[in-house]
């Protein structure tokens, strides 16, 4: 059956073939960023002084269409940390998300806290691609990828101390992807088939990811009231991308959405 994420992976897997043929590996060693020491997200979402917020940066989407294609990635990147954010995830699928590695970059410059890459990782290539250009922590999608291949890829990036956030959509995911690499799972609420969201499917998956593994919740987060639910569930992080993007300031939405948080968990502390 043709899906959207069958799709995207076939054009992912091109667009790779002709970076590696553009920016040969040996080019990504000497860019500034490929000897620096990563930032962990995983310890970011410990922290007891932030919420667990991952803000994301993206100019459009396959379900979404487009959110704000002309923005300034200094701009938000620095708003969002102003705003009490735990870390950072940057869209750098072009074709279908509108992103690149330079807003990865431009992010990187600009900001300390951990910096995700999200992407549709599938090759070695494209770690050493995120180590280069400034991530700290790269997307594993099983949906997109075999177990084997996400035990490759995971192990490589821990290679280069960089940190993996699995994602997942099913217990079964969880069961066969899971492997000593990996620090973090994300459990993805939008079906990457038909694009539909539900958070019960986050709900229904927490008690199958491993104590020791922070668990991140991902997609369809627009209210402080959903967030505060999954979090007294367990989970420690909660990547928001469209309910800040469509605004026209994403940055004082995150601020907001922060706000309201911090006051429910301050309310919910005095019953």
């Amino acid at each position: 059956m043709n899906t959207i994420l069958n799709d995207i992976i076939d054009s992912k897997r091109r667009e790779v073939a002709e970076r590696k043929e553009l920016f040969p590996v040996k080019l990504l060693e000497r860019e500034l960023f490929f000897p620096t020491q990563p930032v962990s997200l995983r310890r970011y979402l410990e922290r007891e002084d932030l919420v667990g917020v991952i803000a994301e940066i993206k100019r459009r989407s396959p379900s979404k269409g487009v959110l704000k294609e002309h923005l300034s990635v200094e701009e938000i990147s620095i708003g969002y940390m102003q705003a009490g954010a735990s870390a950072l995830s940057i869209l750098t699928d072009k074709q279908y998300f509108g992103g690149s590695t330079a807003d990865l970059t431009v992010a990187r410059r600009c900001n300390y806290a951990p910096i995700l890459r999200k992407d549709f990782i599938l090759d070695e290539y494209q770690i050493i691609e995120a180590k280069a250009f400034g991530a700290d922590v790269i997307l594993l999608i099983a949906a997109a990828l075999s177990a084997q291949e996400c035990a490759a890829l995971a192990q490589t990036a821990r290679s280069f101390g960089l940190e993996v956030l699995l994602e997942v959509h099913s217990e079964q995911e969880i069961q066969s992807h899971l492997n000593p690499h990996i620090s973090l799972v994300g459990v993805n609420n939008r079906n990457l088939h038909d694009f539909s969201v539900s958070l019960e499917l986050s709900e229904s998956l927490i008690d199958h990811i491993p104590q020791e593994i922070v668990a991140i919740a991902e997609s369809g987060l627009s209210e402080p009231h959903s967030v505060l639910r999954l979090k007294r569930l367990g989970f420690r992080g909660f990547l928001i991308g469209e309910a800040f993007m469509r605004e026209a300031e994403p940055h004082q939405a995150c601020h907001r959405f922060i706000q309201k948080l911090e006051a429910l968990e301050t309310q919910e502390g005095r019953r």
